[in-house]
């Protein structure tokens, strides 16, 4: 049950933040197995983050096409996945497999310690997502573990001459659901205070999701001051993140990893439940507003900012 040298295999699909916030447990059995080979299934865009980090020690896709066959009851299995899951010696799945057909075709293959774990919490529970991704690992007895994400990726020597320089705050003005957005003119008005009353640089952060807004958005700056990162690998976003000295953003995936990097940051928040799915980070503000995200304003923004930097 407790490989001194075996196998550990985390299974973990879901979007950016359900990875961030499964970290604590992937770390917590990085400690308690030290010697062990520990390895992710997940998607590789996402889950490249935990090799940067050193928190495990590959990383394999599960978007292979030849998994799907364990997810189909009595499914014919690939061969060289019958090898791979023979394996491992624990396996631990937070994939959604509420009739668990996915846990029932790996026993058919692999003699492991096969753990189910929570695709997501029960928001009714009130309890922080982390704190619920660490519960299958009670029975290794890991009852302590730090609940709070962190992250620490390698800069590589070429790459700090490509960011600029501090003080730099990182933005990310959208997220994966435009409900979850502040107004995209109140991000403009904020933006130009920076330039106007401040001497900070400013590096851009966005996806496809944020499509031709970070453009719109950059277009108003001064070149000589503004960076924009859009749709880079996790890995390499990470690294430009961790040399900026604050965060600002909405709840998304990308606030989660500017917290676990460790960055002070101020989440600007809808309508989620804050308990379960706020950054845990303390250096992390969620900021609110009693009528709706849309009336939080640019001098509330800019209060609770200046509150984090006085501290830091």
């Amino acid at each position: 049950m407790q490989p001194a040298r075996g196998k550990i295999l985390v299974i973990r699909g879901g979007a950016i933040g359900d990875f961030i916030l499964t970290l604590p447990a992937i770390a917590a059995l990085r400690r308690q197995f030290p010697e062990a080979h520990l390895e992710v299934l997940g998607y590789p865009h996402i889950i490249q983050l935990a090799q940067a980090g050193g928190l495990v020690d590959r990383t394999r896709s599960i978007e292979a096409r030849a998994l799907a066959g364990f997810f189909a009851r009595s499914g014919v299995l690939a061969d060289d996945l019958v090898d791979y899951f023979s394996e491992f010696d624990i396996i631990l799945s937070y994939l959604y497999d509420p009739d668990e057909i996915f846990k029932t075709n790996v026993a058919r293959c692999s003699t492991a310690q096969f753990i189910v774990g929570p695709s997501r919490p029960n928001e009714m529970e009130k309890e922080h997502a982390t704190k619920v991704y660490l519960r299958p690992l009670e029975r290794f007895a890991i009852f302590d573990a730090d609940h709070v994400p962190q992250l620490k990726v390698v800069v590589e020597p070429n790459t700090e001459r490509d960011v600029p320089h501090p003080p730099t705050l990182a933005l990310h003005p959208g997220s994966g659901s435009e409900k979850k957005n502040w107004p995209e003119n109140k991000w403009a008005d904020l933006l130009q205070h920076f330039v106007h009353h401040t001497d900070s640089n400013l590096l851009l952060i966005g996806g496809e999701a944020e499509g031709e807004r970070l453009q719109r958005l950059a277009a108003a700056l001064p070149i000589t001051r503004t960076k924009v990162a859009q749709s880079l690998p996790l890995a390499e976003l990470a690294r430009l993140i961790q040399q900026c000295d604050a965060f600002i953003g909405h709840d998304s995936g990308i606030s989660h990893l500017a917290a676990a990097l460790g960055l002070p940051g101020v989440v600007l928040w809808g309508n989620t439940r804050e308990e379960v799915w706020r950054p845990p980070q303390d250096r992390v503000i969620v900021l609110k507003h009693p009528a709706g995200l849309k009336m939080i304003s640019i001098s509330q923004v800019m209060e609770k900012l200046d509150v984090l930097l006085r501290e830091t």
